[in-house]
């Protein structure tokens, strides 16, 4: 891609503001706070993970037709009214609904924030970085995404925390109730604001719009980016990083199961982890563009492994505290890291970028199916063997999936390093 195309800085950062905003509402809440909703709905880990799972399929979809979408129409649209309409979705969050009302909830927002948003935040992403800048421009979004998530928890925690002005085993459930109601309306406010921000602002010269859209989608364009092997390749490592990822929802229940936290102990636990992300993002984004990213996509699942090793072996005590931020901060390093990364192996795997979109799309319908599993299966885990063993099952579940990414990974390493060099 010629550097011409390149958009202007502003962008990425209103790419990055807008990439984690929509996501707040069905993912950040309940990372952070996943002891307090799983009170407040009155859930189980498995129901929570149904909800998730509810999500998944619908995105499942959405992947598939949305990314097409995103090589027809400008990003800026796609992307506000995606954040417009997940923002009308948290009005009926905040009414606290019934678990049925919350599946369907889940469904909804996975067609707003994956059918409008997600190839359309990718494709700007890459069309920023340029031909020389992908490691950085993903590193800087994904690690940009996680400041803004840990931000949004801790603004969280903070709002909840108010209502603790005893002590947080004597809080009632009508005060947590409301103490999450008015943190979700707060939530819900920022995202309709954001939407308003993107669309007045995220804007390209018509002539950069004109080189990266195109009218019509064909069949024979869906055949030529299926062709391509790092397309096959990029479905296994994202959907081994998707797993890795979701696995990192549980942090905050860890905190509370094994460690023995209260509710906003957990919850600056599950906080904590949100400000590990910014910081791994930007550093791997700008040392796998001056090495190799593939190299190092590869050397991330490795050290997501031997993280997930550490918990998996049940060797951490509730008063083993050093011990307990030390292996969440390796397995934050190594699934933070490879979230960065595996978008930014696009350019080396010579996809077309005015095909980003229908790409991005048919990645994901594979590489995203953690959506529809990952949830039950997690919560199967932890709710059958209730405590410390439950979450070293989970672990364990981490361990096998990083070393199939790891394997994928060294493939996509060994076909594109000679390829791509001059």
């Amino acid at each position: 891609m010629e550097e011409s195309t390149k958009a202007p800085w502003y962008y990425l950062l209103l790419l990055i503001l807008a990439g984690e905003t929509v996501f707040i509402l069905p993912f950040v809440l309940s990372r952070v706070f996943r002891p307090t909703v799983l009170e407040v709905f009155q859930l189980d880990n498995t129901q929570l993970g149904y909800c998730f799972s509810t999500y998944g399929i619908v995105a499942l979809f959405s992947y598939l037709f949305g990314g097409p979408l995103a090589d027809k129409m400008a990003p800026r649209k796609l992307i506000a009214m995606a954040l417009w309409m997940t923002a009308l979705g948290g009005l009926v969050y905040a009414t606290l609904p019934s678990y049925f009302i919350l599946r369907i909830l889940y469904g909804y927002w996975g067609f707003t924030t994956i059918f409008l948003f997600w190839a359309a935040m990718i494709k700007a992403t890459r069309i920023w970085g340029g031909s020389s800048s992908q490691g950085k421009a993903f590193g800087f979004l994904d690690g940009g995404r996680g400041l803004v998530g840990a931000l949004f928890g801790t603004l969280g925690v903070f709002i909840f925390s108010i209502f603790a002005v005893n002590e947080v085993s004597e809080i009632t459930f009508e005060e947590n109730k409301r103490a999450f109601r008015f943190v979700i309306l707060t939530c819900t406010a920022i995202v309709v604001l954001m939407g308003l921000l993107v669309w007045n602002f995220m804007k390209m010269p018509k002539s950069i719009e004109v080189k990266i859209n195109r009218e019509r989608i064909t069949n024979s364009h869906i055949i030529e980016v299926l062709k391509l092997p790092s397309v096959g390749l990029l479905m296994i490592i994202i959907l081994c990083a998707y797993v890795g990822y979701k696995i990192t929802d549980i942090f905050s229940l860890y905190a509370q199961d094994v460690m023995l936290y209260d509710q906003v102990q957990s919850a600056q636990v599950g906080t904590f982890m949100l400000f590990l992300r910014p910081v791994i993002g930007v550093l791997i984004g700008i040392l796998a563009d001056r090495t190799n990213t593939i190299f190092w996509l590869m050397i991330s699942f490795f050290v997501s492994f031997i993280g997930a090793l550490i918990l998996a072996l049940g060797i951490i005590t509730h008063t083993a505290t050093v011990l307990f931020f030390i292996s969440i901060f390796i397995v934050a390093t190594g699934v933070y890291a490879v979230r960065s990364l595996y978008f930014a192996v696009m350019e080396k795997g010579r996809i077309p970028i005015v095909l980003t979109g229908t790409a991005v799309g048919l990645i994901s319908v594979i590489g995203y199916t953690p959506e529809i599993f990952a949830g039950p299966v997690i919560g199967y885990l932890l709710d059958s063997t209730p405590g410390p063993k439950g979450h070293q099952h989970v672990f364990w579940m981490l361990a096998v999936f990083s070393i199939i990414g790891g394997m994928a990974s060294w493939f996509y390493f060994k076909l594109y390093r000679k390829k791509n060099e001059p």
